[in-house]
């Protein structure tokens, strides 16, 4: 797979995440409402500052399996990562870890079949975004990524 302005799909992470499968990095995958709900929820950001990356990632998220995408991020600077499920009733999950595997706290935002976090990296590295679903069937998910 390839690399995209520093996002990087996981194909073989470190042991910690080895054992979950990674989103397919296929905007074409991405169903036209998923699609429209992440991108209205980072169009709001874009008005604080923050720039999209131009393109999506998606995949299928099923209770109790995350999928998990590896990114480059650089100490200072902000980012939001959101995540829309195909299930309203869904309440999913994103959720950032450090290069050292450890969670990163930053501020959350929930909403029903969509979540996003944002945080500032306080190292330069690779970093692990997660989308998770509580329960239900599997979801199709998408993600946005938004930087400053």
């Amino acid at each position: 797979m390839k690399t995209f302005h520093g996002l990087i799909l996981v194909l073989a992470a470190s042991a910690a995440f080895a054992q979950t499968p990674v989103p397919t990095a296929s905007p074409a995958l991405a169903a036209p409402p998923l699609r429209a709900r992440v991108m209205e929820f980072g169009g709001a950001l874009s008005n604080d500052g923050f720039k999209m990356r131009d393109r999506l990632w998606t995949g299928k998220v099923e209770p109790g399996a995350p999928q998990r995408l590896a990114v480059n991020l650089f100490r200072g600077n902000h980012y939001w990562f959101c995540a829309a499920v195909d299930t309203e009733s869904e309440n999913p999950r994103v959720s950032l870890f450090g290069p050292d595997g450890r969670p990163v706290t930053g501020l959350d935002h929930r909403e029903s079949g969509l979540a996003a976090v944002g945080v500032t990296a306080e190292t330069t590295g690779q970093y692990f975004v997660e989308v998770e679903t509580a329960g239900g069937p599997a979801s199709d998910f998408c993600l946005l990524y938004l930087f400053k």
